[in-house]
């Protein structure tokens, strides 16, 4: 929005603006007091009888009193046109469109209900979402944080994340081809990454996902499909880096199951995309991507 666009310019209801020729007018104009015994100004209030009394109550109190009331009536439908404006999340009825009846993005509003209740003490990823559409959505994004992390290539932790994000009967299976993956030696080579994982001497291993937003695919009360679009920061900090820092951009879909007073991962599938156009902006220096990634911490993702 430009400045301009601020409401502060000319009154374009009265001709000439603020200082042109309607307000020479209004400030000129000539006013005609009647004697007492007629009907009164024309352009003010009308006068009390004679034995009303002139004080504080007389003719300038009553043009007070409307003023007040119209002030008074200014405020109150302000407060309330904030109040409607600031509703969050409606019924999954309202979600969607009324021509196409296609869903519609949702801002993470708040709604009242409180989605997360805690974290879990081995990996500190969130838990006790809320037995709801949106408490599926936080659950996916935070379960996508933490599948994405740099914790994945540690043996002890993976498997600390993997029993808290799946559900029981998936877990184990899911535990096993993890392992594979990340103890790849080829793998983490290609990468970087020394045999047990971890960073070289003077690097900083970076792998962190940012969601953008998610949206319900599929809500049927025990079983949810979600999908989340998301950033991705891969690679090694460090000067005479092979790998630098590098963002891409992925869709990862969960299938996920109301289990154990809480919302699990049973299955999910990934695709890139959607990205954007980059900017013409100057990548940072090692030490600062390294300094940022250590500087910052990251978010439990709720509506």
């Amino acid at each position: 929005m430009s400045l301009g666009d601020d409401g502060y310019g000319q009154d374009p209801g009265r001709p000439g603006g603020e200082y042109g020729e309607g307000a020479d007018y209004d400030r000129h104009l000539t006013r005609t007091r009647l004697p007492e015994g007629d009907e009164g100004d024309p352009y003010g209030p009308n006068r009390r009888p004679r034995g009303g009394g002139r004080g504080s109550g007389g003719r300038g109190g009553g043009l007070s009193s409307r003023n007040l009331i119209t002030v008074v009536g200014v405020v109150v439908l302000l407060i309330a046109a904030i109040a409607f404006a600031n509703r969050g999340g409606g019924s999954s009825s309202d979600d969607s469109d009324s021509a196409g009846g296609k869903a519609s993005a949702q801002p993470t509003a708040p709604t009242g209900v409180k989605p997360v209740t805690g974290k879990d003490g081995a990996t500190g990823i969130a838990s006790g979402f809320a037995r709801t559409e949106q408490g599926a959505q936080s659950a996916a994004s935070n379960y996508g944080v933490a599948l994405s992390g740099d914790g994945m290539f540690k043996a002890d932790v993976r498997n600390a994340i993997v029993s808290t994000v799946y559900a029981p009967d998936v877990a184990a299976a899911r535990r096993g081809d993890l392992d594979k993956i990340y103890s790849d030696q080829e793998f983490l080579k290609r990468i970087g990454l020394e045999g047990n994982g971890s960073a070289p001497k003077g690097m900083t291993f970076v792998s962190r996902a940012t969601p953008v937003g998610s949206k319900t695919v599929k809500y049927e009360g025990d079983t949810a499909t979600i999908a989340v679009w998301y950033s991705s920061l891969f690679g090694l900090a460090g000067e005479g880096s092979t790998n630098p820092v590098a963002e891409k951009w992925y869709t990862t879909t969960f299938e996920m199951r109301w289990t154990e007073n809480d919302w699990k991962i049973t299955d999910f599938s990934q695709k890139d995309g959607p990205a954007p156009v980059g900017r013409d902006q100057a990548a940072s220096s090692a030490k600062d991507m390294s300094d940022a990634v250590q500087g910052f911490g990251g978010f439990t993702y709720a509506r």
